[in-house]
């Protein structure tokens, strides 16, 4: 394998050989027509000759080697026109054939670096030692040497040198290099980060987590190998049509001899016969696109896959991690008597700080998010496979399955549950206040914000068929499915099964598999296109896929398949014009229109033209614009916002079904404290979006009213609001009776649905244009 090093070398050699013969050959040139000018034509012709001569040489080795590689190159229609330039005592073509040969090298080299900087970066970027802390003090060692558990010293600007925690009170990483995102990211004591982020902080300790081969950076540095060293089918298609070209030239060439009796013209053709639109302009768009994918954070294992990626038509999803975010979240909290549901969130969550069960920190991030205070438990007891037990503020409390926690099957409210649980594909976590089960919580893992948005890009892209591939129940499956948008669903599907539905899928058309498991493996190996999400945690997945998203967002696989399909656009276009102008200037030099002097600085102009079409491609699409830092910045505090949103949409429902548990007068002092929340906290917020956000999104969006939509559910919401304070000012202090009960439940159950949508909604359009 050729190593980093090695690879930098020969591209430091090659820049460096090819702006030498450059200089070289345009000295000569410059040389004889300065002798020339002072009537030393003699010694002018001597220093074209020379100039001709030290171009022949390495035009002669490019073809031997060539030859050894088995490929009759293209380089042989540079060193005929050579030849033929000093054969036919066109000394001023030959030097000026020289130098075209020597600028089209080193164009080659430029245009190469160029396209492949970001790959190159993300190499030469990799950490090679670790600070380590021991007793005698930080001690500097390779990163070889770096062990799981170790403590090591990040300092402010150094690289993140392997997986870890933070072990410091904060973090503050710039992961632009992986992710794409300009803006630091705080990390607090405990989160884990990610090798190759830079600290942009001051130094902080990490705890190794990941030996340097298992971490996420080596991870992709193999990747990024794998990505240079492989060759795209349309390159090699390239280099089958420049044999071909090849044997056009000599044709061309050879007729106009025979037909003229003049070789110069045969010479002239030689000179302006350019295969750099086949041999360069291909691989330079290709490898372009590479780089750009690079940058948005995700890693395309070479040209095959980028050209694959291109032309997939049909689309096959894993469903946990991949539509979903694949770790649980509460979705709701279901309560069994008079104690309200954030109580008993609270109390749950408190416990849950002393268990080390996975469902145990989404109910504490839960409570944390809502805005509880924990208190700290004492007693604590876990019981495998059944839950944990223990003492919150002097109250017994217990959490788990049904029968740890006192709910028996037989009550309703635990049927009612279950059935619930059963339709939205949840998880249940039964909690016991006291002597008694006070109620349950649901936990969920939820679709990703951007997946239903990534799939309609998608489809925009090209994909034709969009199927769910799932081991999980149907109706958990048709529920996610319903809310994407997928086509088909494939469900209660095992690994071997996965496989045999990408098999059948591709008889429609190239099949990409999207997964983030190990489970997915051998579906995504199948497929015309795997693409793993994530280099890290299931690295088998990441090594079997042809396409690596290093960041845990979905609607980067869209931003990756525009990429490719603009880069092999751009790939044609460049060959098929580059191909047209050289052909014709082919025919004008037979003719004899055209002498090779000229014919070489058309050539020249050709070329250029050629390559700098293909590096659009480093470029991203019309469509993509960058977004202002000042309305970025808008949309993250907007966002920022949103959890205190969200838990106060699940507080309109909490209010709603009190109604029906609750006393009516308790109910009804439920609802006033609900009003003054939302006018406290709701209203502002929308407010604020009508006349702050949305014109910053009105001015990115472009359109005339791209956010009138929006702005009717910002009125519809302030309208509710007001509504609702109306009914309870006319209420006053009295019992609410049946129908006051009924029309609040309205009232409330409308609110709630309107809002709740009205936050998805820009979270999935607005919001995350600040991620972009």
């Amino acid at each position: 394998m050729v190593t980093d090093g090695q690879m930098r070398l020969q591209e430091l050699v090659g820049r460096r050989g090819g702006m030498v013969l450059l200089a070289a050959t345009l000295a000569g040139l410059a040389a004889g027509g300065g002798l020339t000018l002072l009537g030393l034509s003699r010694a002018g012709s001597a220093s074209w000759v020379a100039t001709t001569a030290l171009a022949m040489a390495p035009s002669l080795w490019w073809v031997v080697d060539g030859l050894r590689r088995s490929r009759l190159g293209v380089d042989v229609i540079a060193l005929l026109a050579l030849v033929g330039a000093l054969l036919v005592g066109e000394y001023l073509a030959g030097a000026v054939i020289g130098v075209m040969v020597a600028s089209g090298r080193a164009l080659e080299a430029w245009a190469a670096a160029s396209a492949r900087r970001e790959l190159s970066s993300l190499l030469q970027r990799a950490p090679k030692v670790g600070k380590r802390h021991t007793p005698a003090g930080v001690e500097t060692i390779p990163l070889q040497q770096v062990e799981v558990g170790d403590l090591l010293l990040v300092g402010s600007g150094d690289v993140v040198p392997v997986d870890g925690v933070v072990a410091s009170q904060l973090a503050v990483l710039d992961e632009s290099a992986l992710t794409g995102e300009p803006l630091p990211v705080e990390h607090p004591a405990g989160e884990p980060v990610r090798s190759g982020v830079v600290n942009s902080g001051d130094p902080f300790d990490l705890r190794v987590t990941a030996r340097e081969a298992d971490s996420s950076y080596a991870a992709i540095v193999r990747l990024v190998r794998e990505a240079e060293s492989s060759t795209a089918p349309f390159v090699r298609l390239a280099d089958r049509y420049a044999a071909w070209f090849l044997l056009a030239t000599l044709l061309i060439a050879g007729g106009a001899w025979a037909y003229s009796g003049d070789l110069v013209r045969a010479v002239a053709v030689l000179v302006v016969a350019t295969p750099c639109p086949l041999i360069l302009a291909a691989p330079v768009a290709i490898v372009a696109g590479l780089s750009l994918a690079a940058r948005r954070g995700v890693v395309v294992k070479g040209g095959r896959s980028l050209e694959q990626l291109a032309r997939c038509r049909v689309l096959l999803l894993d469903k946990t991690g991949t539509l979903t975010i694949g770790q649980p979240e509460v979705a709701d909290v279901l309560s069994a008597g008079p104690r309200p549901g954030t109580e008993i969130l609270r109390l749950a969550a408190s416990l849950d700080q002393a268990s080390s069960h996975v469902l145990a920190g989404a109910i504490v991030r839960a409570a944390r998010l809502a805005g509880q205070t924990l208190s700290a438990p004492t007693g604590a007891r876990e019981v495998a496979g059944s839950g944990i037990s223990g003492v919150v503020e002097g109250i017994p409390v217990a959490i788990g399955r049904a029968a740890f926690a006192g709910a028996t099957e037989e009550l309703p409210w635990v049927r009612a549950a279950r059935r619930r649980a059963a339709l939205e594909g949840a998880a249940t976590v039964f909690v016991q206040v006291g002597p008694t089960a006070a109620g349950v919580l649901l936990l969920a893992d939820p679709v990703r914000p951007d997946a239903a948005r990534t799939l309609r890009a998608l489809r925009r892209a090209g994909i034709e068929r969009v199927a769910m591939v799932t081991g999980d129940r149907p109706e958990v499956a048709q529920a996610i499915g319903a809310a994407v948008g997928v086509d088909d669903i494939f469900a209660e599907r095992a690994p071997a099964d996965k496989s045999d539905v990408v098999q059948m899928e591709r008889r429609r058309g190239p099949v990409m598999m999207v997964g983030d498991g190990v489970n997915d493996a051998p579906a995504l190996a199948l497929a015309d296109v795997g693409v793993a999400i994530g280099a890290r945690g299931a690295s088998v997945s990441s090594e079997t896929a042809d396409v690596v998203l290093t960041v845990n967002r979905l609607d980067r696989l869209g931003e990756a398949m525009a990429v490719a399909r603009r880069s092999r656009s751009i790939a044609m276009q460049s060959v098929v014009a580059g191909m047209v102008m050289s052909l014709a200037a082919m025919g004008v030099a037979a003719a004899g229109y055209l002498p090779p002097v000229a014919g070489a600085v058309l050539q020249e102009a050709i070329d250029v033209i050629v390559i700098l079409n293909a590096l659009r491609a480093l470029r991203p699409g019309g469509g993509s614009r960058a977004l202002p830092a000042p309305d970025a910045e808008v949309i993250r505090e907007v966002r920022g916002q949103h959890p205190a949103i969200r838990a106060a949409i699940e507080g309109i429902r909490t209010a709603a079904e009190a109604l029906d548990t609750e006393e009516p007068a308790d109910a009804l002092r439920g609802v006033r404290e609900l009003r003054a929340s939302l006018v406290r906290e709701v209203q502002p917020h929308e407010e604020a979006e009508q006349t702050v956000l949305y014109p910053v999104l009105d001015r990115l969006l472009g359109g005339t009213d791209a956010t009138g939509t929006m702005s009717r559910a910002h009125g519809e919401i302030l309208h509710q609001i007001r509504l609702l304070g109306r009914l309870l000012d006319q209420m006053g202090s009295d019992a609410p009776g049946p129908a006051d009960l009924a029309e609040l439940r309205r009232l409330l159950f409308g609110l709630y649905a309107v809002l709740r949508l009205h936050t998805e909604q820009e979270e999935e359009y607005y919001l995350s244009l600040a991620e972009e």
